[in-house]
């Protein structure tokens, strides 16, 4: 089947691919735009995989504050260039993915850096509360290892579903801007503030202190 500029164009206004990686794609799915965009999607993950290795020691420091200065976040997002960095599409990465994290509140960038102690003391946990249930014994460990990947999910920021599409998480989000990009992006760290955390609070009863007040002048 021959390849028109006009099928090209189209499988880039919705892939943004490039326009050579368009016509071989569409020359594999022999014209057929909804198979070229699966081949582009399946290629980009893979060319993606292949980026992941390369150094990324560029990039920028994002800032986000929420909730009229309740929450900040500062994050590390590296690329390979300054020139990328620069960009407006990388910048409004690191935004998004500070802001995911002021909302979503994960406690490692990625899996490999969730501690022994921390998932000891998970699996400790739902041991527990499995066994407090009445779950067999049998059935605990594996009842334990199913909440334990929910708790990846919920901990480490790259396994969260991304609060902008919550069809896809932010590892995955990232594995899109890399193929679109072409260069390697890695989220290296975040720190989150919220205000008041860590600190003990002393709790005021609003009622004994009026009735004291009123003792008083009494």
């Amino acid at each position: 089947m021959k390849i028109t500029a006009q099928m090209v164009k189209e499988l880039r206004d919705r892939t943004s691919a490039p326009m050579m990686q368009c016509k071989a794609a569409l020359q594999e799915a022999e014209g057929s735009i909804d198979k070229a965009i699966e081949i582009l999607r399946k290629k980009g993950i893979a060319a993606a995989a292949k980026k992941a290795g390369r150094i990324a020691a560029d990039g920028a420091v994002g800032a986000y504050v929420h909730g009229g200065g309740r929450i900040g976040v500062l994050v590390e997002v590296n690329c390979e260039t300054d020139f990328v960095a620069r960009t407006d599409e990388f910048q409004e990465l690191v935004k998004d993915v500070a802001m995911h994290i002021a909302a979503a509140e994960p406690r490692f960038v990625r899996r490999e850096e969730v501690t022994d102690e921390a998932l000891a003391k998970e699996r400790e946990i739902y041991r527990a509360q499995a066994l407090a249930e009445g779950k067999p014994e049998k059935i605990v460990d594996r009842i334990v290892d199913g909440k334990m990947a929910k708790f990846y999910e919920q901990c480490v920021l790259l396994e969260q579903p991304f609060i902008k599409d919550p069809d896809k998480t932010v590892g995955e989000l990232l594995t899109e801007r890399i193929a679109k990009i072409g260069e390697n992006i890695q989220v290296r760290r975040f720190t989150r503030y919220k205000l008041g955390e860590g600190i003990e609070k002393k709790e005021e009863n609003f009622i004994a202190e009026v009735a004291a007040q009123v003792a008083g002048r009494g």
